[in-house]
């Protein structure tokens, strides 16, 4: 028997990892890219060996010449490695607001529930790496976003009752391609990943020149950064938690709570109210803020969702 390639086996332990204590069926989403080719190939080895089921979705956006092919020989491909249910699914991406990366990524998600949720699987894994992770990074950076959102994609998340996984974050790309070539798998390179019209391929083509001047533990740092932020936000979180609020908020219960965890506090309030989360922006929460720590009998603040509070008898409330 051949040495197992190294490559081959990062992917595979970080699978084993990544399933550690998560129950019941799995769905891997592939596009047929390295990253998640790699990682569908190690899931369709490790999977029947921890005794679990495992499956394939494809999502095709339809946003290419040939992109319902590109499914089908990734649905043939996951049939042939073993992998049941192997599923293709068309979304419509056109007319979705957020730029055409969110809307691509809005529909992907919810076709990823919707599979999940027909076949009964309770974890989808996606084919983010460590390269990915700093990306976000940088991204999050440029944009002026807060511990939050440098904080980059989580390992695991939860959306509508399904968990997503991560298991590649501390998986670099070159071993995704690596591990790919080793096992004599041909993935699809995604042209819009090379196209200056989307941020993250803006950013991608940056990278190189960042590691030759920073050396090429850059993109590791990057991602350890997302990981110990991470931590600091959901600690932070779990203190705004413990944080009684209503639909009416003393004033005094705020001002003496340091500004991270009362920034917090006043964005779980919003949103409670009934602010959408995708529109809350650090600017809305900071003129909330503005009513508690520097009150000087301005006007109520207008929050999206046609909501506007505003401070009265020492208190923030809804003003109707």
């Amino acid at each position: 028997m051949g040495r197992l390639a190294p490559p081959v086996a990062a992917v595979r332990v970080a699978v084993k990892r990544a399933l550690s204590g998560v129950p019941g069926k799995l769905l891997v989403a592939c596009s047929g890219g390295p990253d998640s080719l790699a990682l569908a190939a190690a899931t369709a080895f490790v999977a029947p060996r921890l005794g679990r089921a495992a499956g394939l979705v494809t999502v095709d956006h339809q946003l290419q010449p040939g992109s319902g092919g590109r499914a089908a020989e990734v649905v043939a491909w996951a049939r042939s490695a073993g992998l049941d249910p192997a599923i293709a699914v068309p979304v419509e991406v056109a007319g979705r607001g957020g730029g055409p990366e969110a809307a691509a990524r809005q529909a992907r998600y919810e076709a990823l529930v919707a599979v999940a949720q027909r076949v009964d699987a309770s974890a989808v894994l996606l084919g983010h790496t460590r390269d990915d992770q700093a990306e976000t990074v940088l991204l999050a950076l440029a944009r002026g976003a807060g511990p939050r959102g440098m904080a980059a994609m989580p390992a695991r998340r939860t959306v509508e009752g399904v968990l997503f996984l991560r298991p590649l974050l501390d998986v670099s790309r070159a071993q995704t391609l690596a591990a790919c070539e080793a096992l004599k798998l041909e993935p699809w390179h995604d042209p819009h990943n090379a196209s200056a019209e989307y941020a993250r391929a803006r950013v991608r083509a940056a990278l190189p020149a960042l590691v030759d001047a920073l050396g090429p533990a850059v993109v590791a740092n990057l991602a350890r950064s997302a990981a110990l932020l991470a931590q600091d936000t959901a600690a932070l979180d779990t203190l705004a938690g413990e944080v009684s609020t209503g639909t009416i908020i003393p004033v005094h219960a705020l001002v003496g709570l340091p500004a991270a965890l009362r920034t917090r506090v006043l964005h779980r309030w919003a949103r409670e109210l009934g602010a959408p989360g995708s529109a809350l922006s650090a600017r809305h929460v900071a003129a909330l803020d503005a009513l508690v720590t520097d009150w000087h009998g301005q006007g109520p603040v207008a929050l999206p969702g046609g909501l506007r509070v505003g401070r009265r008898a020492g208190s923030l409330s809804v003003i109707r």
